[in-house]
Parts: C-alpha cells; sequence; structure tokens
C-alpha cells in the first residue's frame, strides 16, 4: 500500500511539471475581484491551485483526525463511567453484606471485635509491626456482651499500642 502511494504520488508529480513546462502562455490569477500580484503566467496558476488544494486535503485530514479523536475520547468515557458504576454496585453490595453481618452479630449478642493494628497499619501502608500472636489462634465465639465499655478496652489488642 505503501508503494502504490509513492508511485501514485511520483507520477502526480511529473504530470504537474509537465503541465507547468508546457504552460508558459500570460495570465492572471483574479481572487474576489483583485489581482494577484506576481503571478503572470499559466504555470504559476497551476501552482496555486495545486497548493489550495493541498491546504484543503490537509484541512480534511485535520478534521479526520480530530473526530477519530474525540470518538475515542467518548468511547474511552463511556467505558470508564460503566466501570464507575459497576464498581459502586460492588460498593453497594459489599456494603449491605457487612451490614447484614453486623446485624447478624448484634442479634446473636455479641460486640464486633475491633481490628488488630497490624491490619489496620498494613491497609494504611504502613510496616507492620511483627507478628502478632493473637492473630495465629482461632478466633473464639462471642460469648455475651460485655457490661460497660471499658470492660470492651481491656480485652482489645487494640488499645495496647506503645506508640
Amino acid at each position: 500500500m505503501v508503494f502504490l502511494g509513492l508511485v501514485l504520488a511520483v507520477a502526480a508529480a511529473v504530470f504537474a511539471v509537465g503541465i507547468a513546462m508546457e504552460n508558459a502562455d500570460p495570465a492572471e490569477l483574479v481572487v474576489f475581484g483583485e489581482t494577484v500580484p506576481g503571478v503572470t503566467n499559466v504555470w504559476q496558476v497551476f501552482f496555486a491551485g495545486a497548493a489550495l488544494a493541498v491546504v484543503f486535503v490537509l484541512g480534511l485530514v485535520f478534521t479526520f483526525v480530530g473526530m477519530g479523536r474525540m470518538i475515542r475520547a467518548r468511547r474511552d468515557l463511556r467505558y470508564l463511567r460503566e466501570e464507575h458504576e459497576e464498581s459502586l454496585t460492588t460498593l453497594e453490595l459489599e456494603k449491605r453484606e457487612l451490614q447484614r453481618e453486623l446485624a447478624r452479630i448484634r442479634q446473636a449478642g455479641g460486640a464486633p471485635r475491633p481490628q488488630r493494628p497490624d491490619a489496620a497499619a498494613q491497609r494504611r501502608g504502613a510496616p507492620s509491626r511483627g507478628p502478632n500472636p493473637a492473630a495465629a489462634a482461632p478466633a473464639a465465639a462471642p460469648t455475651a456482651a460485655p457490661a460497660n465499655r471499658s470492660q470492651v478496652t481491656a480485652n482489645s489488642s487494640f488499645f495496647e499500642r506503645n506508640d
């Protein structure tokens, strides 16, 4: 395809030079009722027309490239919008699931256990403080709700931080 394009371009250039050399008659170029200075031969008029054709084709190329870019941008935005809606749907489902789990735990009479400091630090991107012996032991089933908040804080490893 590239070779065919080059052959056509060379043939057009040779043809244009042939037309320009054969037309040496005097002529004038008039645009909007005004004579263009410096154009006195037919070959000059021909090349002015060729330059105008090149500018026209460049304008069309820029238009089509811009339209293609706009179409791609709209397609990408539509894809991102769909992806965003999908992620929102997933988050809403996870939220409902967590709410159901929390309601189930509250109905069972147990208080939700606070997260371990290592897990919270890892989610924030902080380095871990080392192995947590409480994490290695299996979690015991909640037996009864503590009588007051001080009992919860006394049994929680979350409040044993030495910062």
